[in-house]
């Protein structure tokens, strides 16, 4: 693992994994609610990282959250809503990267592209849970993926600028995705991500300004 990666995993950990706006499936939270859900979303991780997508049920995350299994099963229909909604807030949690207009587009993006790039592989064990949980054709996980599409849209966006070529902002989205998948599907050494990130958005973007 990088260093670069392990002083990630440093910075964001425990706080970030609580963080993230929640589009629940109870539309409004209250203070106690949102905190249980904070709990739930922490001992996931936690979970993932000792026994993997596989050995993750939602009532052993409820367990060590604490929390009662139809409490769980109240927020998250699923271990794959569960799992996605994790990922969601790791990234949402990342800051966003510094945008120096100084600087080339592919720059930028690279810059952009890397957090996300880092994140996947400073967390192996929920990059692969997320695989199939993301995957999952369930109405709550497909809310958490459209949310995951808008966020990195968004940074790839911002890292273009407002004149951002909508096709090529397209292409660099399906690059992410299918990065993140072709890891969690062991074709591609998640310590490997960033720099095959830099390398498409390279080829995708070549000279522009």
């Amino acid at each position: 693992m990088s260093s670069t990666a392990t002083q990630g995993r440093a910075a964001r950990r425990p706080e970030a994994a609580e963080s993230g706006k929640y589009s629940p499936r109870t539309p409004r939270l209250t203070e106690r609610q949102a905190q249980t859900v904070d709990r739930l979303a922490a001992a996931a991780l936690d979970e993932v990282r000792d026994h993997g997508f596989e050995g993750l049920t939602v009532r052993s995350v409820a367990r060590r959250a604490g929390v009662a299994s139809g409490t769980a099963y109240t927020y998250f229909a699923s271990k794959e809503h569960l799992v996605a909604e994790v990922f969601r807030r790791r990234l949402a949690a990342l800051p966003d990267a510094q945008v120096d207009r100084r600087r080339s587009a592919n720059a930028r993006v690279g810059d952009a592209l890397a957090g996300i790039a880092v994140l996947i592989a400073d967390e192996p064990e929920l990059a692969a849970a997320a695989t199939p949980a993301l995957l999952a054709p369930d109405p709550d996980v497909k809310r958490v993926r459209d949310q995951l599409g808008v966020e990195i849209r968004r940074r790839v966006a911002r890292a273009l600028g407002d004149d951002a070529d909508p096709a090529v902002l397209r292409s660099l989205e399906m690059v992410v995705a299918g990065a993140t998948l072709q890891a969690g599907m062991g074709h591609v050494d998640y310590a490997d991500l960033p720099a095959r990130l830099a390398e498409a958005a390279g080829l995708i973007l070549g000279g522009r300004p």
